[in-house]
């Protein structure tokens, strides 16, 4: 089972997205935490460790991700999807941009 991690700043909108739609994959375990310490699930170093593939929405996730954590990232892949901060949870426009861009990293 490969250990999927959507990571986004304060985990309400779009890393929560990504845990809805693909928590339903076969195959596949999924997480959503967020950066920031005030976020509703602040991402901590026990995810980390979890995941085997972390994704980020934003370039500055990704540098926050390998500064804040840099211990516990060892074979993890970690992968900015590029997505910026404009859609509510569960956007049909998000919703479909994950489905475009995730697949091919978990099969």
């Amino acid at each position: 089972m490969k250990k999927v991690l959507f990571v986004c700043s304060q985990n309400k909108l779009r890393s929560p997205t990504g845990e809805s739609v693909f928590s339903g994959y076969d195959g596949i375990d999924v997480r959503s935490a967020g950066l920031n310490n005030d976020a509703e699930i602040p991402l901590g170093s026990d995810d980390v460790e979890w995941a085997d593939i972390i994704f980020v929405m934003e370039q500055t996730h990704k540098s926050k991700l390998k500064k804040k954590f840099r211990s516990c990232l060892k074979e993890q892949k970690v992968i900015c999807l590029g997505i910026p901060d404009n859609y509510e949870y569960m956007d049909p426009e998000l919703v479909s941009i994950l489905k475009t861009r995730v697949p091919h990293f978990i099969e």
